[in-house]
């Protein structure tokens, strides 16, 4: 796991070679706000960490527990359900909804576990093709409709199926972008509600997936989401692609929601569960000299 979150952020420590050109064992505040800046973490959460720092020289001790603790109120539990549990994934198109999807399938597949997919995103022909060749490929069962279709309706139809078969999982994808906000709103709350319908108490956990190489910029457009349906985990994806690694600390410190897991390749299982001391870790790594 370590390995691969590691690689991940190779990057952004490529990135604050720029700040930081050799390792050292401690730096001057000033030097970490930039060494932190470089990294796309916000100005405000760099203020707040480095607000109770009233040593010269930042070791690496003293920094670590000061990153580590924007992530402290992420700790997820999951709800108690009947089977199957039921997943609403939703995120704006492009960043890697579709592609999640097929990875947290193939996560449970190879839990044992039996899943359905749901092409929720009846809005775009594109999102409904690309699932059903990804459930093709990990031979899972999928329901789809076609382009214009009613999403709820699919979704109910996938939950009514799973329980039909004794699935384990429901997985159901939305749509990243409908004509306006509103009708976005509007059909993720209508979504919602027939989940609920179908099978009462769900969905048991709605996702957010956010593109990590947006960096900052995909706050606003988190909380968005968090406002309309109400989000219980997010999924960062793309970790490997971006310098801007530093971002899921303003990020979570923003949403105050647990990330899931953060996607580091193209392969099936390169969705790594999020451990915060292996980020943190992974970072410093880059920055500091190891103490001999």
């Amino acid at each position: 796991m370590f390995g691969f979150i590691k690689k991940s952020l190779s990057k952004t420590a490529e990135a604050l070679k720029a700040i930081v050109p050799k390792k050292k064992i401690f730096f001057l505040k000033d030097e970490i706000e930039d060494i932190l800046l470089e990294a796309d973490v916000e100005y405000a959460l760099v203020e707040i960490i480095l607000n109770d720092i009233h040593h010269r020289d930042i070791t690496r001790d003293i920094l670590r527990p000061l990153l580590i603790n924007t992530f402290n109120y992420a700790s997820y539990k999951e709800p108690e359900f009947k089977a199957p549990f039921v997943e609403l994934i939703v995120g704006v198109n492009g960043a890697g909804k579709t592609t999640t999807i097929s990875k947290l399938a193939s996560r449970y597949k190879s839990e044992g576990k039996q899943v359905i997919l749901g092409a929720g995103d009846t809005f775009r022909a594109a999102a409904i093709e690309q699932l059903t060749l990804w459930a093709n490929k990990l031979d899972i069962p999928i329901v789809a409709s076609k382009q214009g279709h009613d999403s709820s309706a699919v979704a109910y139809d996938t939950i009514d199926s799973a329980k039909a078969k004794g699935f384990d999982n429901v997985i159901i994808d939305t749509a990243g972008r409908l004509h306006t906000q509103t009708n976005l709103s509007n059909e993720l709350k209508k979504i919602n509600r027939i989940c609920d319908k179908a099978h009462p108490g769900s969905p048991h956990r709605t996702v957010l997936i956010i593109d990590g190489t947006q960096g900052n910029s995909a706050i606003a457009q988190a909380k968005a989401f968090n406002e309309m349906i109400g989000i219980d985990g997010i999924i960062i994806t793309k970790l490997d692609g971006t310098a801007k690694g530093g971002s899921i600390f303003s990020i979570a410190h923003a949403l105050e929601l647990p990330i899931l897991y953060v996607g580091t390749g193209e392969q099936p299982e390169n969705l790594t569960p999020f451990d915060k001391d292996e980020f943190v870790d992974g970072l410093l790594d880059a920055i500091y000299e190891e103490e001999k």
